[in-house]
């Protein structure tokens, strides 16, 4: 039988790693930055074309390569960061793989420029697919430039999976962001189209992320420090007012490098407990500090996921921690303000006995239905009683005490009597008075709607449902009809930053036909001067957040794709939320506006909004022995 096993060509082994390494451009943005900061660069230039599809180049004034080490950086495995395998649990560089630049190379254009500060002639080497087309002297500048071309060329299935330029360059600046926030110490520019979107000065980390974020992030910060023996924590949280229904700006560095971690997430969640809203999340920027050898980087090619030596032991830390700067500036209550001050014993009299038990005086005598009130008792005067009460042949019991004989007998005969309805046995359906039928529609737990019809009933989701209503009414009103819209007595002003802000200025146009109305957009801010009539002042910015969310989530291909995305993010903020109780003509109105729409079964986002059940089905549930 003939050898089958093989070792693969070295081209064909990169292009392997590259699946795991490069999974998209932001992959290669975020691998040359950390090969730019590991060569102690103080400023780094990122230029970024279509998306990076066409161009990705970085530029830094590090300390260059040799003529060898230039060459020998494409090779698989091969690193300046490390020499042996237990130099994996000391590691103070970003970098130590060897997989990236020879993955990069495997599966696009590279050109590398580069020179040493003591060198003269620096090198300019040209990469196709693994393969070497050039490598020649060259006078460029002190540190590197690293120009990567036609990511993808030779893998067209790969290409094509990528998603729309919008996409990938929302991914770019995470990556670009992430790695800015960790290093505030080194400037960054990033240069997309020929248009500037970040010029980051080097300075402290509450500068840094000013600049990253938007200058109105300033007030919403409070400060974090920690040091232990096990670990050092530095950083920001957001005060919870400022807190989002997204999760957009929550970063964890640990050694300078960014990770992603659930469980510490968890921790900073914890700590704000009783804070924030239902469904909304902290804000963060913490940078947290440990021996390198008490953590595993090398778990995942991206590097963001980390193993812990302790790591429960830093989850109480970091939720201590967090817990403490809130309290220490007056964030969250440290006092327990539910107690009454009045209720507190004086510290003069603590400890000692000056209390007696209250005393209750009794008049034995006094009776309701005497015309004239007991006197020198309690007062020197008194009021005389109302005559209505009198009954003249009352007559007490002798031998009970004197309050009972007020109801055992009267003069002629008379008696009282305790009257009792007669027991009658009721069966408890546990029907909470909003399930109770109205008229022909009744509304189950806050959530349901139960609607009769002539083949039997039809069960709805009120959410889904009004979603339909309000989706179809918007989408008519962008394309179709004028929007309404009201003005604001006073305009409102929403802080993003600079990568919404680009978002809303393309989608301006759009939501003015809704209703909306903007006096100014601003840079780091918009100001909103009219709303929609269906909404109040005070969902501005929770429907603004929203729509930028789905945007992001769902980007549009097409100007129609806009609008539906548009419509459909208003209405599912404005629709009518689970919990809510409605009206017997509120059940009703819903009901009718369903059934008025074009599409009625499913929502806008294609979840079912009815179900019918026939008389039929109905008889058969029913009809079966147990």
């Amino acid at each position: 039988m003939t050898d089958i096993i093989q070792l693969l060509p070295d081209h064909v082994a990169n292009q392997i790693a590259a699946g795991e390494v490069v999974q998209r451009p932001a992959s290669v943005v975020k691998e040359l930055l950390e090969n730019a900061i590991d060569a102690g660069s103080t400023n780094i230039k990122l230029i970024v074309k279509d998306a990076g599809k066409t161009l990705i180049q970085v530029i830094d004034n590090g300390s260059g390569m040799s003529m060898t080490d230039a060459r020998l950086c494409f090779e698989r495995h091969a690193t300046s960061k490390i020499r042996e395998a237990k130099d994996l649990f000391n590691l103070n560089t970003k970098g130590f793989r060897g997989e990236a630049m020879a993955s990069i190379a495997a599966i696009a254009h590279v050109e590398l420029k580069t020179k040493q500060e003591s060198q003269e002639i620096g090198t300019c080497l040209k990469i196709e697919g693994s393969k070497i087309t050039s490598q020649e002297p060259d006078c460029p500048a002190k540190g590197t430039s690293v120009s990567v071309k036609n990511l993808f060329y030779n893998i067209p299935a790969r290409r094509n999976f990528l998603k729309s330029d919008t996409i990938e360059t929302r991914h770019i600046v995470n990556e670009f962001q992430r790695v800015a926030l960790a290093h505030s110490d080194i400037s960054f520019s990033f240069n997309h189209n020929n248009s500037e979107l970040f010029n980051l000065k080097s300075g402290n980390l509450k500068q840094r992320i000013v600049s990253v974020f938007g200058g109105k992030t300033n007030e919403k910060l409070v400060p974090i420090n920690e040091d232990t023996d096990v670990i050092r924590i530095d950083g920001f949280v957001a005060k919870p007012e400022f807190s989002k229904k997204k999760r957009g700006e929550q970063f964890f560095f640990v050694n300078d490098r960014f990770i992603k971690s659930s469980y510490l997430h968890h921790a900073v969640s914890s700590a704000f407990e009783g804070l924030l809203g239902n469904g909304y999340h902290p804000s963060y920027f913490l940078y947290l500090s440990v021996p390198p050898e008490s953590i595993d980087i090398n778990i995942h090619p991206t590097k963001t996921e980390i193993k812990f030596d302790n790591e429960k032991i830093l989850y109480a830390i970091i939720r201590a921690t967090v817990k403490h700067g809130l309290g220490q500036y007056n964030v969250s209550p440290v006092l327990d303000f539910n107690r009454d001050a009045s209720m507190d014993t004086p510290y003069a009299l603590k400890g000692k006995e000056y209390s007696s038990e209250p005393q209750i005086a009794i008049d034995p005598n006094f009776n309701p239905f005497k015309t004239e009130a007991p006197s020198n008792y309690g007062s020197s005067t008194a009021a005389p009683r109302s005559k209505s009460f009198t009954n003249s042949s009352f007559k007490r019991d002798s031998n009970l005490p004197e309050w009972e004989s007020l109801y055992t007998s009267t003069g002629e005969n008379q008696t009282f009597e305790i009257k009792s309805e007669p027991f009658q046995a009721e069966f408890n359906l546990d029907l909470q008075e909003e399930d109770k039928a109205t008229g022909k529609t009744f509304q189950i737990h806050k959530k349901y709607l139960l609607s009769t019809i002539k083949s039997g009933v039809v069960l709805i989701h009120q959410n889904l449902a009004h979603q339909r209503i309000l989706y179809e009414e918007f989408l008519e009103k962008i394309t179709v009809k004028e929007a309404a819209s009201q003005q604001l007595l006073f305009p409102v002003e929403i802080s993003f930053n600079k990568e919404e802000i680009e978002i809303l200025r393309e989608l301006k146009l759009d939501l003015e036909n809704t209703g909306f109305l903007f006096e100014k957009i601003t840079e780091d801010s918009i100001i909103v001067k009219g709303i929609p009539t269906s909404i109040t002042e005070s969902q501005i910015t929770i429907i603004i957040e929203q729509l930028l969310d789905d945007i992001r989530n769902e980007v549009p291909e097409s100007s129609f794709s806009q609008l539906d995305i548009i419509s459909k993010s208003l209405a599912k903020s404005l629709s009518i939320k689970t919990g809510s109780k409605l009206s017997e003509t509120e059940q009703e109105n819903l009901v009718f506006n369903l059934f008025s729409c074009k599409e009625p079964t499913i929502s806008p986002y294609g979840k079912k909004v009815f179900e019918t059940l026939t008389i039929g089905e109905l008889d058969n549930i029913f009809s079966s022995k147990l």
